[in-house]
């Protein structure tokens, strides 16, 4: 089985959006989802692999195969194009 690439990193943030978001006006962005991210989950922010920032986590494990493991709650990723989000469907 192939590894899990998604993984929470100790990588700092701040530094992450300054390097990888590409306009001043995306970094402004950035940091405000920063902030009502945190303010509604509650949880600091994490890096997850080299370019999500995530807020909270949860262990997944899949019924068709053995594949498990853990990803954020919520999260985001200041791509080149627009702004890709992530999240977990509450069931």
């Amino acid at each position: 089985m192939a590894e899990i690439k998604t993984k929470q990193t100790d990588a700092d943030v701040g530094e992450f959006i300054m390097s990888f978001a590409d306009t001043e006006q995306k970094q402004k962005d950035s940091f405000a989802l920063l902030r009502i991210m945190q303010d509604v989950t509650g949880y600091e922010p994490k890096m997850w692999g080299p370019s999500i920032i995530g807020f909270g986590k949860y262990h997944y494990k899949s019924e068709r195969s053995s594949q498990e493991g853990d990803m954020p709650l919520v999260g985001f990723s200041p791509r080149k194009a627009a702004f890709s989000q992530i999240g977990r469907a509450h069931v």
